[in-house]
């Protein structure tokens, strides 16, 4: 019995050394004693110390460890920076440690992206290499692939399309090929901040090379109007902004989707003004309404308010558009804004409050009163106030009219209609 367990230790012992021989290579001694010390020198970040075991290692027991493929890249790095004149040098023994690290640990899509990242930063003039090892790591990641991946990819492409090596087409390909896995790791991924980061850099790299019937067509082609990808479609809205590209019904839809599903004051306005082109006032009424309910802020809630006022005024309902108008005027007394709307209401409504021309003529008295109320209270509107008076002072009626109409200039004149104003009768001759 105890014969039996002398051999079976001696048969595990003897296994133990042929496994670490072939995991440190002949000199295990050696490689043992590299590995800790060029460890215990980069946990101390002493870069310079580290290299030369480091070196070690790579050289004789690649094998061995992980982290010797995992810390080079840092230790080349520091002496790119140390040493910028042997930049080329040290960026080719950056690439091999990648080759090596797939030779020995795989994960080959993963390491490319590593890889084809610090190329395109080390050596941008390599873009075509660059590009084709990104490009691979992506076929093999696809979902999977880092951000910084990503934006090294998509950044190639544009310098393979600047120095004509491949044509516009491409780079929309090619950012329709990225931002589908940003969206992706954006929903599902804990590190999604770096993908937001990384899709923010790759948007602003793209934008000069599309125009918006090439996004509407990229966008177009992947929005589901009940998709539930809030991120996806603030990117489409606000790249489509970035464009002017919003007179579109891709737009609209990812703009009122992005609003069921998060409602803000901003959506709600902007959802608003939307409908406001579109023509369909009685939508635009609620969305403004929408906004001004949602939002906290007493200075913005009057803005809001005056778009309600326009929206109301575009309906024809004068009466409660003066009414949004006055709201907004008691959350900004300083700001003159709403006595120009309440101006404009009245000129819209000219037309309608007149069964003579010269009452039609009456309704620019009080119109004009409006603009200088503005600009009493208002400095900043002297400007714009005084070119609205010059021009509507011209629509009031001459004094032969006046005369037999029985009043005078100065004299106390109410304007009717749904207006039931007083005013100050005034000529324009």
């Amino acid at each position: 019995m105890k014969r039996n367990l002398a051999i079976l230790f001696c048969i595990l012992f003897l296994a133990d050394g042929l496994k670490a021989q072939s995991k440190y290579g002949a000199d295990s001694v050696n490689c043992v004693m590299n590995l800790s010390l060029y460890r215990e020198y980069y946990k101390q970040k002493n870069y310079d110390d580290a290299l030369k075991p480091w070196r070690w290692v790579y050289n004789n027991c690649p094998s061995s460890s992980g982290n010797i493929f995992k810390n080079g890249p840092t230790l080349i790095k520091y002496m790119i920076k140390k040493h910028a004149e042997k930049k080329t040098a040290y960026t080719d023994t950056l690439m091999m440690i990648y080759d090596k690290r797939i030779q020995f640990f795989g994960k080959e899509g993963y390491v490319l992206g590593r890889k084809g990242a610090d190329l395109i930063k080390y050596a941008p003039d390599r873009f075509e290499q660059a590009h084709a090892i990104l490009s691979k790591s992506i076929d093999i990641q696809g979902n999977q692939s880092e951000a910084g991946t990503l934006l090294a990819y998509f950044k190639a492409t544009t310098l393979m399309e600047k120095n004509s090596k491949v044509d516009k087409q491409i780079v929309l390909e090619s950012y329709a090929r990225v931002a589908e896995i940003a969206d992706y790791n954006i929903s599902n991924n804990s590190k999604k901040d770096k993908y937001v980061q990384a899709s923010d850099i790759i948007e602003s790299l793209f934008a000069p090379y599309a125009n918006c019937n090439d996004l509407v067509q990229i966008f177009a082609a992947k929005f589901d109007a009940s998709t539930e990808d809030v991120d996806f479609l603030t990117r489409i809205t606000k790249l489509l902004d970035s464009k002017e590209c919003t007179n579109n019904q891709l737009y609209f839809d990812a703009a009122t989707r992005l609003h069921e599903l998060s409602p803000s004051a901003l959506s709600a306005s902007k959802m608003g003004k939307l409908n406001i082109a579109k023509k369909d006032y009685i939508t635009a009424v609620n969305y403004f309404k929408q906004a001004v309910e949602l939002e906290e802020d007493a200075n913005t809630q009057a803005r809001y308010y005056l778009e309600l006022t326009d929206a109301y005024r575009l309906l024809g309902s004068y009466s409660k558009a003066r009414m949004m108008a006055f709201k907004s005027a008691e959350l900004r007394p300083d700001w003159g804004e709403p006595y120009i709307s309440i101006a404009n209401i009245y000129i819209s409504s000219a037309n309608k409050c007149s069964s003579s021309e010269f009452e039609k003529e009456t309704v620019y008295w009080v119109a004009v009163d409006k603009f200088i109320k503005a600009k009493l209270v208002d400095a900043t509107l002297t400007e714009k106030a005084n070119k609205a008076i010059a021009t509507y002072s011209k629509y009031f009626p001459n004094t032969e009219t006046c005369f037999f109409k029985g009043v005078e200039s100065g004299q106390n004149y109410k304007v009717e209609c749904w207006i039931n104003e007083t005013t100050k009768v005034r000529t324009r001759d």
